[in-house]
């Protein structure tokens, strides 16, 4: 048991620092590229909203669900393109994949890049076949940050925004997910399960991605890293979740919350079962 238990902390500790360099990385770069999102949405293709918010969902952490959530709230992108962009996003838990299986991720990344865009064009038809009205054009809902100092940056980005308010949670979502695998393997014959049970995990990596905060998706990577569930599954569950991108808006629209997380659940079960189904 205290063989695993310090197995398990090594790997977290691991884990967390590839977490907090890449986090970091990719904060500087959204900060310093503030505000060319805007224009080049304002371009003449209508299918460009989709290409942009699915690519911008694609990017590791919370940027890219909470940036489309506000050009949604702008009236810049349409529901399908936000709930598109929500099947690219997979939040915290892209860089915890990178860390953990970055071959696998980076395919996977580019997957839920075009799935965002299919299932973006796909639910806007649907939208307008129903005639179902949906929240366009409320008030800003995120002020983009502006500065750019070495203070503000490393106070603001770093201390405030990724060590007090993510990386914790990540540590200990990572620690919890080993240790709650690595266990069921040691004592149960989880593999034997999974191995007759394999379509159930499918419906419960769905299951999973409803939660709209980071973390528990964790336990379906580590699943997956650990070979007891299939590339399906973790798609499945990649599809449906998104991070805690979609938290600005359930304070905005819980409506719109619902229905995005209603469309992207049967999405991810569809792709789902027919990969699964063709023993991927």
């Amino acid at each position: 048991m205290l063989d695993i238990l310090l197995k398990v902390l090594k790997e977290t500790f691991e884990i967390t620092l590839i977490v907090v360099l890449m986090m970091i990385f990719i904060d500087l770069i959204n900060t310093w590229t503030n505000g060319k999102i805007k224009s080049f949405l304002e371009g003449k293709s209508r299918y460009r909203q989709y290409f942009v918010s699915s690519l911008i969902g694609v990017i590791p952490g919370c940027f890219g669900g909470i940036t489309n959530v506000s050009l949604y709230m702008h009236g810049l992108i349409s529901f399908g393109a936000l709930a598109g962009s929500m099947i690219a996003v997979s939040g915290d838990e892209a860089y915890v994949m990178l860390a953990m299986i970055p071959d696998t991720a980076l395919i996977l990344f580019i997957i839920l890049f075009f799935l965002g865009i299919v299932g973006g064009i796909v639910i806007d038809k649907f939208m307008k076949k129903i005639n179902m009205n949906v929240c366009i054009n409320c008030e800003s809902l995120v002020v983009h940050d502006t500065e750019r100092s070495l203070k503000h940056f490393l106070f603001e980005h770093i201390w405030e925004h990724i060590l007090k308010k993510h990386i914790w949670k990540i540590f200990l979502w990572t620690f919890a997910a080993l240790l709650i695998v690595d266990l069921s393997l040691e004592y149960f014959d989880i593999q034997a399960f999974s191995s007759k049970y394999k379509l159930a995990f499918l419906f419960i990596g769905a299951l999973v991605g409803l939660i709209p905060v980071s973390g528990p998706h964790i336990f379906i990577v580590q699943l997956y890293a650990t070979g007891v569930v299939p590339f399906s599954v973790l798609l499945t569950s990649s599809i449906v979740q998104d991070g805690h991108g979609m938290l600005p808006l359930l304070s905005y629209s819980l409506k719109d919350s619902i229905l995005i997380k209603s469309f992207n659940f049967v999405f991810g079960i569809v792709v789902g079962l027919i990969l699964f189904s063709l023993g991927i």
